[in-house]
């Protein structure tokens, strides 16, 4: 067996080799010998040496950690600053939860008392234990800390049932006068639309997927590429021969639900999908999931027009 085919440890002794097969480095009785002729001078300053090379290494990761300080899956081969976002860019979007740094789910003020999002984020976050005991739950919206006290989730939200509706509806104590809510796409005109999405959630590549998240704000675009029950999209490879990706192509990333799939008209920004998921095939993996060729899933918001405006407009009326 060849020194260090399986395990080699170098530091005052060799040893090459798992357990009872290892092997002796004849080099081990000499080196030893060298050792003991260091003098003190000698070993004073190769003790100061490996210090700063210690402090030269920490400072080498700190580095390399914080370089990436941005979130979602985006391309390889572009630029992190072409996806910075700020909450001035998309004020009628916000995070739902603070995890240390992590940010937990999103939603999207459809109306001056009322935001949308993606039912699991009830409980996947505090928000539902703390409406459910008649509490309120403070969220941050364009800078300005403000109260949910209800959450009506869509009455065929179950989940790991076939038709499950993925979508709840949150109501403020009172009325927001700012800012504007972004309106909800009313046409079933989605496919081949470019879409922008928004988030805090884990940050990757598109050729390594989800890596950890920051807690940065960040948007990406992509094109529908489904609008059947739901909307959907696919993160293109900018690698291949022929390639729709985008210039600032992007998947949604672990932390990503409830988020908004917004899309421009002639009449301004629509809210047309709130983020669910990513379809699950056999090239899926948990741990590298928004990778080269993953399909996001969205809730399509022109499906479901007439529950969302009847709770809205359900001013008098009990909300089960």
């Amino acid at each position: 067996m060849a020194c260090c085919e399986h395990i080699c440890i170098y530091r005052d002794y060799n040893m090459c080799g798992n357990g009872a097969h290892a092997e002796a480095n004849p080099n081990v009785a000499q080196k030893h010998l060298s050792a003991e002729l260091e003098t003190a001078e000698a070993a004073r300053v190769r003790m100061k040496l490996a210090a700063v090379m210690s402090r030269f290494m920490l400072v080498l990761l700190a580095l390399f950690f914080t370089g990436y300080g941005h979130g979602i899956i985006i391309r390889h081969d572009v630029g992190q600053a072409a996806y910075d976002a700020q909450s001035i860019d998309y004020p009628a979007v916000f995070f739902l939860e603070r995890e240390g740094a992590r940010k937990v789910c999103v939603a999207t003020l459809i109306d001056e008392q009322w935001a949308l999002t993606a039912a699991h984020c009830a409980e996947e976050t505090s928000l539902g234990a703390a409406t459910a005991l008649g509490e309120t739950f403070a969220v941050e919206v364009a800078g300005l800390s403000r109260d949910i006290d209800l959450v009506v989730k869509h009455p065929r939200y179950q989940q790991g049932v076939a038709d499950n509706v993925d979508l709840a509806l949150l109501r403020f104590t009172a009325p927001l006068s700012s800012p504007r809510p972004i309106l909800l796409n009313a046409a079933k005109n989605e496919l081949s639309k470019v879409v922008t999405i928004v988030g805090w959630g884990y940050f990757g590549i598109g050729t390594l997927g989800r890596q950890y998240a920051d807690g940065r704000m960040r948007y990406a675009t992509n094109r529908i590429s489904h609008s059947g029950r739901y909307l959907r999209y696919k993160f293109d490879d900018p690698r291949e021969a022929v390639s729709a990706s985008l210039p600032t192509e992007g998947m949604l990333g672990l932390g990503d639900s409830g988020g908004p799939a917004l899309i421009e008209t002639i009449a301004g920004v629509r809210l047309a999908g709130v983020a669910i998921g990513q379809l699950v095939d056999v090239n899926y993996e948990e741990e590298t999931q928004g990778r080269y060729g993953a399909i996001a899933m969205y809730e399509r918001v022109s499906s479901h027009l007439t529950w969302i405006e009847s709770v809205i407009n359900c001013a008098e009326c009990t909300i089960e």
